[in-house]
């Protein structure tokens, strides 16, 4: 027997009934041009993650929701749901990060972050520390307040955290010691190894420096708003980007493109400087 509301209309029915307007603050994850003047919208909310809309006529000249539907932006947006299908019908800007408009090499950086975003969390069940992730990180890339190199470790490996796949740096998974003068951390396994046990069954191996494991740990520790906020020895930089990479490719088990794309636009840059 099909259960029944008070109004008469089954569950089943009012699963495709249209949901009234409603207000969602959205980060524009990817925008893809739909027919003419439409834009087709990926986006990441706190209490729904990764949603799917269309904002209507947001590629016209006068549209009123072009702005606020850019790839990279954070809005609020004003959405109706029908059938499971989300249109925009109206959008603020919140949030531009309008320094990454100015910088092509930081754009494409935040563009890397997006995919690993849409990538990895979820649909349609809340993302709250995925978005704060990522306006932290679009904030921090916009304002120019740390290296792009600093921001992309960091913002890697706090990612795989929030996922639940941070590593276990505490002590050597071998021989328990807590500090090992000479580290490096299993990429497969997640565990911290001395370089002299690193031949145990821990997989594939990458060193690190004394320092790049406490800024490692910090990222993981830090509060929310703060885990930028560490300090790094220039030759130390390399072994925290090398690690936060690998260990982010290995849990999602794919290549993104755009991390392809700002690897060559920064090789660029540099050979031109």
């Amino acid at each position: 027997m099909t259960a029944r509301f008070s109004s008469g209309t089954s569950a089943s029915e009012t699963n495709n009934m249209p949901v009234p307007f409603s207000t969602v603050n959205a980060l524009v994850l990817r925008e893809v041009k739909y027919k003419e003047a439409d834009r087709i919208l990926t986006l990441l909310t706190a209490e729904r993650g990764i949603i799917t809309a269309k904002a209507r006529g947001a590629l016209r000249k006068t549209s009123k929701t072009s702005a606020a539907t850019q790839q990279l932006t954070y809005s609020e947006m004003t959405v109706f749901e029908n059938n499971g299908r989300i249109t925009v019908n109206e959008a603020t800007v919140k949030e531009p990060f309008e320094g990454l408009r100015k910088d092509f090499e930081a754009f494409s950086l935040g563009c890397y972050f997006a995919e690993a975003a849409e990538t990895l969390a979820r649909s349609d069940i809340p993302e709250p520390d995925i978005l704060r992730l990522m306006l932290n990180s679009l904030y921090a890339l916009s304002c120019g307040m740390y290296s792009h190199s600093h921001i992309k470790a960091a913002f890697e490996l706090r990612l795989a955290s929030i996922l639940g796949y941070a590593p276990d740096l505490s002590k050597c998974a071998v021989c328990g010691k807590p500090d090992p003068d000479n580290p490096t951390i299993g990429i497969s396994t997640g565990h911290l190894c001395c370089r002299e046990c690193r031949n145990s069954d821990i997989g594939i191996t990458d060193y690190l420096t004394p320092e790049s494991l406490s800024a490692m740990r910090y990222i993981i520790s830090a509060p929310p708003k703060q885990f930028l906020a560490f300090s790094l020895e220039e030759g130390s930089v390399p072994y925290l980007c090398r690690a936060c990479e690998d260990y982010l490719a290995d849990y999602s088990s794919r290549r993104f493109q755009t991390l392809d794309y700002y690897k060559s636009i920064r090789t660029s840059s540099l050979s031109d400087s």
